[in-house]
């Protein structure tokens, strides 16, 4: 009796204990359950402590309120140009309500892969390999909006569409290569084109700058020159009317400057001027004059002057 007892206690207390444990539930932050009463949809619980009705309430399992990134493998896309690429997505969404989410799809994120291959074959079918590759914003904008608008009543939100990755055909990646390459070869050409001419352009600025100084340089110079002698010039014939030179200094003067026209190595022939004899004869006939001078006697007084061989008195006066 005892022991029938004790059974029934403890099936009583085993009872109790799944009815608290079923009708007792605890959802947690950024999750969000569905509940099903009698198998129909009663109420969606939002974090916090609830109560259920044991055996008449079912708490289907949470769902994640969070924003969840998945990425799908790498899906074959056709171009507008017959290329075959390898496009890898990754797509950002949130779960906005729980119920639709639960009853409206079966597997949102399976169908959020699905709807991404297709809608992406869509876009990039319509670009050609060059647009595809430099269009990935124009690509993200219209994945995001196709998905948005067709998730919507899942309950999902899709925030963020981005292309992980576009891979072209290894041939097309090597053409690629050997365009760009060309294209920089190119680009490095035209460059060391522009320097050289810059260099040229410089290089004959600066000859010519440098030729227009020295030359002015030279005039300068010779103006300068030109000024100096005009002015020793100038000092030499003003010291010359000065001193009131006689013709024997004129004439010994202009023979101490004969032997400077010959200086130099190059002269090979020296020419004499004409007024050389001139000179000569004017120097002659003032030395004889002082000789003559000196050799005559001097009259004694009272005689008569001695007569010129040619009757003519050296004075001026006739005999």
């Amino acid at each position: 009796m005892d022991i029938a007892i004790a059974i029934v206690l403890l099936v009583l207390i085993a009872f109790v204990i799944i009815v608290l444990v079923r009708s007792v539930r605890i959802i947690p932050q950024a999750r969000a359950g569905v509940v099903e009463r009698l198998g129909k949809y009663q109420r969606t619980l939002n974090p916090g402590l609830t109560l259920l009705i044991p055996f008449v309430d079912r708490l289907l399992p949470l769902l994640d309120l969070r924003e969840q990134v998945v990425s799908f493998p790498p899906q074959p896309v056709i171009t507008e140009d017959n290329l075959v690429v390898s496009i890898d997505t990754v797509v950002y969404f949130q779960v906005t309500d729980a119920r639709a989410a639960t009853y409206e799809i079966a597997n949102y994120i399976q169908a959020v892969e699905q709807l991404t291959t297709t809608t992406l074959r869509n876009v990039v079918g319509g670009l050609n390999l060059e647009e595809a590759l430099t269009s990935r914003d124009q690509i993200n904008g219209q994945l995001r909006g196709v998905l948005d608008e067709a998730t919507g009543r899942w309950g999902i939100r899709v925030s963020r569409v981005e292309l992980k990755a576009i891979d072209p055909p290894h041939s097309i990646q090597d053409s690629m290569e050997k365009q760009m390459r060309a294209e920089r070869d190119r680009r490095a050409a035209i460059l060391t084109a522009e320097g050289t001419k810059q260099s040229a352009i410089l290089t004959a600025e600066g000859q010519r700058q440098s030729s227009i100084l020295k030359a002015e340089g030279d005039a300068k110079a010779a103006i300068l020159r030109a000024d100096g002698e005009a002015q020793a010039i100038q000092k030499v014939f003003d010291a010359i009317h000065k001193g009131n030179p006689d013709p024997k200094l004129l004439a010994y003067q202009y023979l101490q400057t004969l032997p400077k026209i010959a200086e130099g190595t190059s002269n090979k022939l020296w020419i004499i001027p004409s007024e050389v004899g001139e000179a000569l004869k004017g120097i002659g006939g003032v030395l004889g004059a002082g000789t003559h001078a000196e050799a005559a006697p001097s009259p004694a007084p009272g005689a008569a002057p001695r007569p010129n061989p040619d009757g003519a008195d050296r004075l001026g006066g006739a005999v």
